[in-house]
């Protein structure tokens, strides 16, 4: 039933409360801090950092970015100031914020996962964490977490174990068939799925006749990979219970409906952040008008609502 008046713009993400369904995704929106002067924190759905590691890691040599057709290959990795720094210089500034924030956990092995929860639990101004087990870009862990069942679904049971706070499995798109890794790790206890990380990929100077990126591969992101995750978010969709954060080439309004059509709850912003800072705040209004224009009082009721007759 139509109700007059804004509709509900609210999620539910495995017990996160957000605002509305738009969060940046990890990475691509550093530790909030960047952006501070760009947008009112505030207005968005939550906050996921990047990449956290018990240590302070540096990241892959460079050069470390480069422009593609339609989007970017970066091979950052997870360079980040450790988990002590973390702690004690980039989450203070975040709990002044009424925004849920979702800290992105990184490892070499199970171990360093866990740990890296384990030292979360309890910490003031923390409302989920994002486990990613699907980096491109790192030999060690990454690629084989998030494209091995079997392990995949090892790394959450035993993060659960050693947390209560609402846990996301990012996943890998660099798979045969992404919905087996997503059904092991709902079975392992997953309580949401974000998907999908980055494409692996290359460049190559023609003029020197050598790779662009300094690690040789990268990750793509942007609107060349919209299509593979919106096909890959619809067939989670429907092999899932739980709640799913769909990311991929979300450049604008438009993307993020088509991204809820298919079964996602929330979305996540990457590469459009860089372009235009402030593109999330689009992204929530142009959301609401969409509501708005086709008389639907809650955000909710559009989840996967995609129309195959």
């Amino acid at each position: 039933m139509v109700k007059q008046g804004k509709p509900s713009m609210s999620v539910d993400i495995a017990g996160i409360k957000m605002k509305n369904p738009v969060m940046p995704a990890s990475g691509c929106f550093g530790f909030g801090e960047e952006y501070a002067n760009f947008l009112d924190l505030n207005a968005l759905g939550a906050i996921v950092v990047k990449s956290v590691t018990l240590q302070p890691t540096m990241g892959n040599k460079p050069p470390r970015v480069c422009e593609t057709p339609a989007g970017m290959l970066n091979s950052i990795a997870w360079q980040n100031p450790g988990l002590d720094v973390f702690l004690k210089e980039k989450l203070p500034f975040l709990r002044q914020f009424q925004t849920p924030v979702i800290v992105n956990l990184a490892g070499k092995t199970t171990k360093e996962y866990g740990d890296l929860a384990a030292e979360l639990e309890g910490v003031p101004g923390i409302a989920g964490l994002e486990l990613n087990i699907s980096c491109p870009n790192v030999e060690e862990g990454g690629v084989a977490f998030g494209t091995d069942p079997v392990l995949a679904a090892e790394v959450t049971y035993q993060v659960k174990k050693r947390t209560s706070l609402p846990l996301i499995v990012k996943l890998s798109p660099n798979v045969t068939d992404v919905t087996k890794v997503a059904a092991a790790v709902e079975s392992a206890g997953a309580d949401a799925i974000s998907l999908i990380n980055s494409l692996i990929g290359m460049a190559v100077d023609i003029y020197t006749q050598r790779p662009v990126l300094g690690n040789i591969v990268g990750g793509l992101t942007g609107p060349a990979i919209k299509p593979v995750a919106l096909y890959m978010v619809w067939r989670v969709a429907r092999t899932v219970k739980v709640p799913i954060i769909g990311i991929g080439g979300i450049m604008r309004a438009e993307d993020a409906i088509e991204f809820i059509l298919a079964g996602a709850r929330a979305v996540g912003v990457g590469l459009g952040n860089f372009i235009k800072p402030t593109v999330m705040l689009d992204i929530i209004q142009g959301i609401e008008d969409y509501l708005i224009n086709k008389e639907i009082y809650d955000v909710n009721d559009l989840v996967g609502s995609l129309k195959l007759d």
